[in-house]
């Protein structure tokens, strides 16, 4: 029973693709990755080489030149809500990234969440979705039980926008209540105030473990300009708030350290003496192994025409450790594929959409469409997602789904019941798990398949990935359903009338079609990071060591004892 039964999946390119579709698909992609790697360094700038020099003029480092300093050598950043704001004015104004940097960041050879205030955008201000950004990082984090560092130099709520980020359930205040829930969690916390810390971002950084001001750092209720104001008093915010009162009187800070680099240094040794990954223990004496067919094909084996199919398959063979598989339940709900593969040499579980046709179980001979949940795939699902529940098995979700199946056959077998098991099994689990949107995710099928709504730790998009409840055409066809044939015809005869329908369809499909940008999707946090296909396994090898660090935080089972090899036994076929 402890044998877990990985064989080999996928097939090398020349047998998996025909190279003429593989080269006109990398091309495809390729021209939408390289906007993507544009978009990601205009952002990085923020309000541009300006701004970046009146930092260095106060002998002061950027907020990205601190995350670059702490991270350990040669170890990737993994940046979340880099396009939050995106193509969204304020004014004449812009908050690129919403002015604040939050990203998964290996300091001390532990994985830690940084949250850190832009510092070229408007003095490290919070937008409107600013707060929001801020809490969904301290809830990732929160999930993962990893380390939470705060980089702190706010001047707070950027005031013109402030009735859009001060109010409300998730407003700025909302970030606080997290501090707290991540304290009472046991989640270590540690923030660095380099400088301007006013009002909201004075708060930020007190319930953290420890505190380390720089001798340019100030942490105030209210700033000097509104001390003047409200009550006559010539001081600056350094006399009010500075590292002489808040080390050496009030206690609301631990260490003042000279400069940026000062304190840097003392948070990474702070970060050094918590306890080490438990990921090698978890590995149960493997090796991490990088997948036999490459990760980086990935790029030209998914179509950009979300109409054309692929095999998934082909996409597990390129993110799991030595395209090595487990498939749970193969003989039911074919337009679904669950199982095991080890990543980093962790045990993960895939859930994913498979396309094309599949064979119908209720009509012999027949096929039916994939990419559509039908009743056994439904089932599958929850039942799998239970099971990685409760062997503690994180899970990642792929996306590619056109959404439930519909009409008579549905109602009769009950997909509304089985849609409700699924859902209520992906919103009490505890267990991290993980959603990344290859291509299609619409309508229920987004929801079924842990799409934001669920809660998944993160959930990534790719350059190709478009959310909506329905498509562009099929949306506008629902619309002017009343004026159209059997066949989807304008079924008026006056000239004008007909025009002006017409007109409307085309303007409601392209509105749609905008809506189902990714951009549009990340801009609004619908969606939590927009990836290259060949960074996939970068970020799914950050999603098992950070589920597998945390010694405390949850309960993984040995592989002895998963629930997992009772299911498959039970579903075996009789010898």
């Amino acid at each position: 029973m402890a044998h877990v039964p990985l064989t080999p999946i996928g097939s090398p390119l020349d047998q998996a693709l025909d190279p003429k579709i593989f080269a006109r698909q990398t091309d495809a992609v390729r021209e939408r990755e390289e906007t993507l790697t544009k978009r990601r360094e205009k952002v990085a700038e923020g309000w541009g080489k300006k701004y970046t020099d009146r930092v260095h003029e106060k002998k002061k480092l950027t907020s990205r030149e601190r995350i670059a300093r702490l991270a350990d050598e040669d170890s990737e950043v993994f940046e979340v809500g880099t396009f939050v704001n995106h193509g969204v004015s304020f004014g004449k104004l812009t908050s690129p990234a919403a002015g604040v940097v939050t990203a998964f960041v290996m300091i001390c050879e532990r994985w830690t969440m940084v949250i850190a205030n832009d510092n070229t955008v408007a003095s490290g201000s919070w937008w409107p979705q600013t707060p929001e950004k801020i809490e969904r990082a301290q809830e990732m984090a929160l999930r993962l039980g990893i380390p939470t560092v705060y980089l702190v130099d706010c001047s707070g709520l950027f005031l013109p926008e402030q009735a859009r980020s001060f109010p409300g359930r998730t407003g700025a205040g909302h970030i606080f209540k997290k501090n707290a829930e991540l304290s009472a969690a046991g989640v270590p916390q540690i923030a660095g105030v380099f400088g301007d810390c006013i009002a909201g971002g004075g708060y930020m950084p007190i319930i953290s473990d420890r505190v380390f001001m720089t001798e340019q750092a100030y942490m105030v209720i209210a700033g000097a300009a509104l001390i003047k104001g409200a009550k006559s008093q010539k001081l600056s915010s350094l006399d009010i708030g500075g590292p002489e009162v808040h080390v050496h009187q009030s206690g609301c800070a631990d260490v003042r350290v000279p400069d940026d680099e000062a304190a840097l240094t003392a948070i990474r040794e702070e970060l050094a003496k918590l306890p080490s990954s438990g990921a090698e223990y978890h590995r149960h004496g493997f090796e991490a192994s990088e997948p036999f067919h490459g990760a980086t094909e990935l790029s030209g084996l998914l179509p950009a025409d979300h109409r054309v199919t692929y095999a998934i398959e082909e996409v597990l063979a390129r993110l799991v450790d030595r395209s090595m598989f487990w498939e749970i339940l193969p003989a039911r709900g074919e337009e679904i594929i669950v199982g095991i593969g080890r990543v980093n040499g962790l045990y993960m579980g895939f859930a994913a959409n498979r396309g094309g046709l599949i064979d119908d179980a209720e009509v012999r001979g027949a096929q039916k469409p994939g990419g559509i949940l039908y009743r056994d795939g439904i089932a599958k699902l929850a039942t799998f997602r239970r099971a990685c529940e409760d062997d503690g098995i994180p899970l990642v979700w792929l996306q590619d789904v056109s959404g439930f199946d519909i009409g008579v056959e549905a109602e009769r077998v009950g997909l509304l019941g089985y849609g409700s098991s699924l859902i209520y099994a992906n919103s009490t689990g505890r267990t991290p798990m993980f959603t990344v949107l290859l291509r299609k995710a619409s309508g229920a099928g987004y929801y079924a398949m842990a799409g934001m709504p669920y809660e998944p730790v993160v959930q990534l998009s790719t350059t190709l990935t478009r959310l909506a409840v329905m498509e562009g055409r099929t949306l506008a066809i629902a619309a002017f359903n009343s004026k159209l044939d059997d066949e989807f015809e304008i079924a008026v005869e006056d000239p004008e009338e007909k025009a002006a329908i017409e007109e409307g369809m085309q303007a409601t499909e392209a509105r749609i079609e905008a809506d189902m940008d990714p951009y549009s999707a990340a801009s609004q946090m619908d969606t939590d990071e927009i990836v290259r296909l060949d960074e996939l396994r970068s970020w799914i090898e950050l999603f098992a060591e950070t589920s597998y660090q945390s010694n405390t935080n949850r309960r993984t089972k040995n592989p002895r004892i998963w629930s997992l090899h009772d299911l498959a036994a039970l579903t075996e076929p009789n010898r």
